[in-house]
C-alpha cells in the first residue's frame, strides 16, 4: 500500500500516468513530450511498474507502457479516481495536446526513428477503466 501511495507522489510518475490514460505508450514519447532524459523516464516507469500501476510491453527495440488496475479494490478506486482528476487539470492537459500532436505529426514521427503511434490500451478498457 505504501509503495502504491508513493507512485501517485510524484509529479513525473503523474504525468507519464496522465499520458497513459486508457491507452498504450512507447517510452519514447515521454521522452519527447516532457523533454527529460531516457533514463530518468525509465526510472519512473520501474517505480510504477514495482508498485503494480503499469506494465511494460516489448516489441522490437520499442518498449511500450500501459495503466494496469491493482487488484486491490480500494487501489483500483484509488487509480480510477485519480486518472479522472489528472484529466482536470491544465498542465496535465497540455501534456496530452503535445502528445496528440507528436504522434499525428510526420516531422515528430520521423524524429522519434518510426515510433508506434498509441494503441488503446485493451486490459484497462475491459476492466471497465
Amino acid at each position: 500500500m505504501e509503495r502504491f501511495f508513493q507512485a501517485l507522489g510524484d509529479n513525473t510518475r503523474l504525468r507519464l500516468m496522465n499520458m497513459m490514460g486508457d491507452q498504450e505508450i512507447c517510452v519514447c514519447y515521454f521522452v519527447e513530450i516532457l523533454q527529460q532524459g531516457q533514463p530518468k523516464i525509465s526510472r519512473h516507469l520501474a517505480y510504477l511498474r514495482r508498485a503494480g500501476i503499469v506494465e511494460a510491453r516489448r516489441d522490437g527495440r520499442w518498449m511500450h507502457y500501459r495503466i494496469v488496475m491493482p487488484p486491490s479494490l480500494g487501489a483500483a478506486q484509488v487509480l480510477r479516481q485519480t486518472l479522472a482528476w489528472l484529466k482536470e487539470e491544465r498542465t496535465m492537459q497540455a501534456d496530452r495536446a503535445r502528445l496528440s500532436k507528436a504522434c499525428c505529426s510526420p516531422a515528430k514521427l520521423a524524429t522519434l526513428l518510426r515510433a508506434p503511434a498509441p494503441a488503446p490500451n485493451r486490459v484497462l478498457n475491459a476492466t471497465g477503466g
